[in-house]
């Protein structure tokens, strides 16, 4: 059964240059960061300062049309990266890219180098579709603080992808809550990589392509579907 995604009108309207590409996967074959998920990392870290050319990840085009519309929904974006801003500035620091599990390794690779914002869910924890959103403000998202779970909730008019039992990430791609995230028991799940206008469609299906590979790679055998890009 397809995953239902959904971008709500109001969010078409607020980033019209916004598209996504979804990449469906069962069968998946996770556990803990390998040394080749470590030398992909690496790899991406070294692609990331080709395509940068001495600036700053902020300084990117692709990166400065997500600043415009963090902004444009009441955000920071100096202080509430876009997941692939956040990456980036790690991957060109002394300490580098966290190793987290093979498959957030290989997603979070795809978005170093092609300095794109992708995110991985498991798809068995989903309740309902998911929906890309702006917030009402009561939403509950279900975080760790301290070690404790407590409730959030995000700003009136945030954007956020949200399911049937709350939000799933806040600010577009910012903060991912652990209910959904991939781990190491995780066998489904739905990739989703995000891009704005100026970065070329044919930019971010390439990006998928080469997720998918490296999906099929590491989980021979895996059922996995993209899905054209949308707006």
């Amino acid at each position: 059964m397809t995953l239902t995604l959904t971008v709500s009108d109001e969010v078409r309207a607020l980033a019209p240059g916004f598209t996504h590409i979804a990449i469906e996967a069962h069968g998946l074959v996770n556990g803990p960061s390998t040394d080749e998920s470590s030398a992909l990392l690496d790899d991406a870290a070294r692609r990331l300062a080709v395509r940068l050319d001495g600036r700053a990840p902020h300084e990117d085009p692709h990166m400065v049309a997500w600043r415009e519309a963090y902004t444009a929904f009441g955000s920071k974006p100096s202080r509430t990266r876009n997941s692939a801003e956040a990456l980036a500035k790690r991957a060109l620091s002394e300490s580098g890219l966290p190793r987290i599990n093979l498959l957030v390794d290989v997603y979070n690779a795809i978005s170093v180098a092609h300095l794109i914002p992708v995110g991985g869910e498991d798809i068995d924890r989903i309740e309902g579709g998911m929906h890309l959103v702006r917030a009402t403000g009561e939403e509950d998202f279900v975080t760790v603080a301290g070690g404790e779970e407590v409730v959030e909730h995000p700003d009136a008019g945030e954007v956020v992808w949200r399911d049937e039992a709350g939000v799933t990430c806040r600010r577009w791609n910012w903060r991912q809550g652990p209910r959904t995230r991939l781990t190491e028991e995780t066998v489904s799940g739905i990739f989703l990589l995000e891009s704005m206008t100026p970065m070329p469609v044919a930019d971010v299906e390439n990006a998928a392509t080469e997720l998918a590979g490296l999906l099929e790679k590491f989980s021979p055998g895996a059922r996995i579907e993209v899905r054209p890009a949308a707006s």
